[in-house]
């Protein structure tokens, strides 16, 4: 029951850090445009699109990105009570 837990919490670990490396790729001119950026980009991206409708902008800063890696997160916190629960 552990090694699942362990499994999921790493994926959701893996998948906050895609969403890092995505937000750091912006930051570089064509990056996102590259083949790591396109395969991210399908990966994250559909993720990120319903928290980019529900939070605005602050100009030209997007905290959608990091409210999104917090709900992952609090996923994270979740799946472990409920193995602690069921265990």
């Amino acid at each position: 029951m552990w090694t699942l837990y362990t499994i999921l919490s790493s994926l959701l670990s893996i998948y906050s850090f895609a969403i890092i490396i995505y937000i750091f790729m912006s930051w570089l001119p064509n990056a996102r445009e590259s083949s790591v950026g396109q395969l991210l980009a399908g990966i994250v991206e559909p993720y990120l699109e319903p928290f980019r409708r529900i939070i605005p902008s602050l100009g030209m800063i997007d905290i959608s990105p990091i409210v999104a890696i917090l709900v992952l997160r609090f996923a994270d916190s979740g799946l472990l009570a409920l193995f602690r629960m069921f265990a």
